[in-house]
């Protein structure tokens, strides 16, 4: 089933030019030139993958990403002309996904979108053959925290938690390394799959996730100067 794609930019241009490429690739673009626009677009639409420009007139990129992240855990990859860095961090700690910088490479940026998709669909597969094993291993203990990758859940101590796309993937990454230090480096690659990326963008994630899991719930230990490891049973 091909995928649908929501592009906000007040540019015309641009829209055409994202829309194009996405559709070469067989993906199904809505284009939104307006915040209210994309807001009306999201409640009436199924959508899977959001590219939003900040700089628009009105109500910019950062409180469309305000209001879905309110409702939605589509993954949203922020466009911006200014390449600076607390842009970058508050896209990302309002719950942005990604983030590129104009002008930006079509080519790259179609690459990151079939990349999520392809990180996705490896997740389902990883999580249909663990819960096959569970079931025929007859695994009935409960995790104090446990995701479901199927359905992009994470249950703790039996509460729902909302973890963006990206946040999810990174804690995946690091529950299927338990008591493994990883590196940011090692993060960013297995969950971007780019090896060339910001590196702050997955300080700004764990930070996101560690609040969400609550300060009585340490998972995620910091290893100062190498990364992250993740322990079981906090």
């Amino acid at each position: 089933m091909s995928k649908t794609v929501l592009v906000i930019d007040d540019d015309h241009d641009i829209v055409r030019l994202i829309t194009e490429s996405l559709k070469f690739e067989q993906f199904h673009v809505i284009p939104a030139y307006s915040g209210k626009e994309s807001l009306s677009i999201v409640k009436e639409n199924k959508i899977d993958f959001i590219v939003l420009d900040i700089m628009m007139p009105e109500m910019d990129g950062l409180e469309v990403c305000r209001n879905i992240r309110n409702d939605s855990n589509i993954p949203i990859l922020l466009l911006s002309a200014r390449d600076r860095d607390i842009d970058k961090i508050i896209g990302l700690e309002i719950g942005a996904d990604d983030y590129m910088t104009k002008p930006f490479s079509i080519q790259e940026l179609t690459s990151r979108i079939k990349a999520h998709f392809r990180k996705i669909d490896r997740m389902y597969s990883e999580w249909n053959g663990l819960h096959q094993a569970a079931v025929m291993n007859n695994q009935a203990s409960v995790p104090l925290l446990a995701l479901n990758e199927k359905t992009f859940e994470a249950v703790l101590d039996q509460r729902k938690l909302e973890f963006s796309t990206k946040e999810f993937q990174i804690l995946s990454f690091l529950m299927k390394h338990p008591n493994h230090v990883l590196t940011r480096e090692q993060i960013y690659e297995n969950v971007w799959g780019d090896e060339f990326g910001d590196l702050n963008t997955v300080t700004v994630h764990i930070k996101n996730i560690r609040k969400k899991l609550g300060s009585q719930h340490d998972f995620i230990k910091t290893v100062w100067g190498i990364g992250y490891r993740y322990v079981e049973g906090n």
